[in-house]
């Protein structure tokens, strides 16, 4: 191992890979900060660009641009309540509350710091336990999944603020709107409305924008314009005490991300949750959640930024990608001749231990390229809002339409954004929607498969062990959620007769 090292370092350092690195991660911080502008979106139009240069260094930049735009995503989640990515609607819950307390600085440095961290932390897992966490992921069947799903509901309780009863009741739209498309099973159109667009279903940058941006101007509108407080976000300045005090949230959010990133076709979006969701089940000071809490912030952007490793094992182990940008990342792979697996590192374990370091020095970055890019972003909230809240209008409406080139798109952008409004008016949240539509499709195509195979019979998801573990989860969260609702309700009827 230590000679395959030094021929990787030996093959990543020289100035062309370093600079690449530097280049990717910038570009990624970018194409993350401007809602729409996603990290698959950036290494798309990346991957052109790398047909003619040495392998080594069109990874270095296209495993940069991964890096960097997982974590910008939280810039305008954190200023303005408008997500940069999917993963970084968690984010919102707090990030933006911190904002107009005027504590954005500490949220985005909390937030970089828990980015840096977790990024770090699952590198270091992909380089020691590729192969082992790789094989753990392929013990996941149509069964496991399901449970897991189910599991992942719990996550409702945790972000649906003061009203479980509404939290459910969104999560149910949310389930609703996660039918929209093709049947999984049988592939004939659900609710399309012979609206050939909407066979691929609902789009999810669609929905996220205009449930949390769009649905933000419309509030923001009903103000008068001299009446709108300006708000002036200081620099990114947090203190290492702060951060030391967060490193279980932090720990505990990788390790999420790390699992639930390994496994494919669950992503970033329900790592950040179910870590979010975690961290106000384990918090001293629940309450604070949801109304600017820097626990609430580690725990999202930590589980977020984990599964970049956790979603390269499955890719560089198996070959099978973890989520949608791995999945751009093989045909990347198989451009420059290589087919990822265990033959990968049979023939080229020089190249494999060159990538990993590549990702260390990416995670490296992150912090002079972050700290400067806050710095920038940061500039955005001190525009005044009748010039800035247009202009965030005009960048959804790009963003939505550059994602599919769709204009039904841009309906659906609308269509949510006043959904979002007035869900927003009658204090219903809008994450537990999101949760929903997004495990929705996973949720229900493990179960109908599960069943499909076992003939009908429920005792298929009780057949494994991770099945079970599962399960028993679930029900000790059902718990925990119904204590804690008791007692909730006990003090404030003790409160009300006092």
């Amino acid at each position: 191992m230590f000679v395959e090292l030094l021929s990787a370092l030996e093959m990543l350092i020289s100035v062309a890979n370093l600079v690449a690195i530097f280049a990717g991660v910038a570009f990624g911080v970018f194409m993350g900060a401007i809602p729409g502008l996603t990290g698959t979106m950036g290494i798309a139009l990346v991957i052109p660009l790398t047909y003619t240069i040495e392998p080594i260094t069109a990874f270095a930049l296209l495993l940069g641009t991964y890096k960097g735009s997982l974590f910008s995503g939280c810039i305008p989640a954190i200023l303005i309540n408008t997500p940069g990515t999917p993963a970084a609607a968690a984010t919102v819950l707090d990030g933006y509350p911190l904002t107009q307390e005027g504590r954005g600085g500490e949220a985005m440095g909390m937030a970089l710091w828990a980015s840096v961290i977790g990024d770090t932390i699952s590198t270091v897992a992909l380089i020691f336990g590729a192969i082992l966490l790789a094989q753990l992921a392929t013990r996941f069947g149509p069964a496991e999944f399901a449970c897991l799903v189910l599991f992942s509901l719990t996550i409702v309780a945790g972000v649906s603020g003061d009203s479980l009863i509404k939290g459910l009741v969104a999560a149910a739209v949310g389930f609703i709107f996660g039918t929209v498309g093709l049947d999984p099973m049988m592939a004939t159109p659900r609710f399309t409305f012979g609206e050939l667009t909407l066979l691929e279903g609902i789009s999810l940058m669609a929905m996220l924008i205009g449930l949390f941006a769009v649905s933000e101007l419309f509030i923001q509108s009903e103000a008068a314009v001299g009446s709108i407080k300006k708000i002036i976000v200081p620099k990114a300045r947090i203190s290492w005490g702060q951060i030391r005090a967060k490193l279980p949230t932090i720990a505990r959010g990788s390790v999420i991300g790390i699992i639930l990133g390994s496994i494919p076709g669950l992503g970033a979006t329900p790592s950040a949750f179910l870590s979010y969701s975690e961290a106000k089940r384990a918090s001293k000071t629940p309450e604070k959640f949801g109304k600017g809490s820097l626990d609430g912030v580690a725990a999202a952007e930590s589980a977020n930024n984990a599964t970049a490793g956790g979603a390269l094992i499955p890719l560089m182990a198996l070959g099978v990608p973890g989520d949608v940008v791995t999945a751009v990342l093989l045909g990347a792979f198989l451009i420059h001749g290589l087919a990822p697996g265990p033959q990968l590192f049979a023939e080229n374990l020089d190249l494999v231990y060159a990538i990993f370091i590549a990702l260390l020095i990416a995670a490296l970055m992150l912090p002079v390229i972050g700290l400067a890019a806050i710095r920038l972003f940061s500039r955005i909230v001190m525009i005044p809002q009748y010039i800035l809240y247009p202009v965030i209008a005009i960048l959804c409406m790009l963003g939505v339409y550059g994602f599919n080139s769709s204009t039904t798109d841009l309906w659906i952008m609308i269509g949510f954004g006043v959904l979002g409004y007035g869900m927003r008016k009658l204090s219903f949240p809008l994450a537990p929607m999101m949760i929903g539509f997004v495990l929705e499709p996973i949720g229900e195509q493990s179960v109908r498969q599960a069943l499909t195979i076992s003939s009908g019979s429920w005792w298929i998801f009780t057949s494994s062990v991770i099945s079970v573990l599962f399960l028993v989860l679930t029900v000790l969260a059902v718990g925990f959620i119904s204590l804690r609702t008791i007692k909730d309700r006990k003090q404030a009827a003790i409160q009300q007769s006092r």
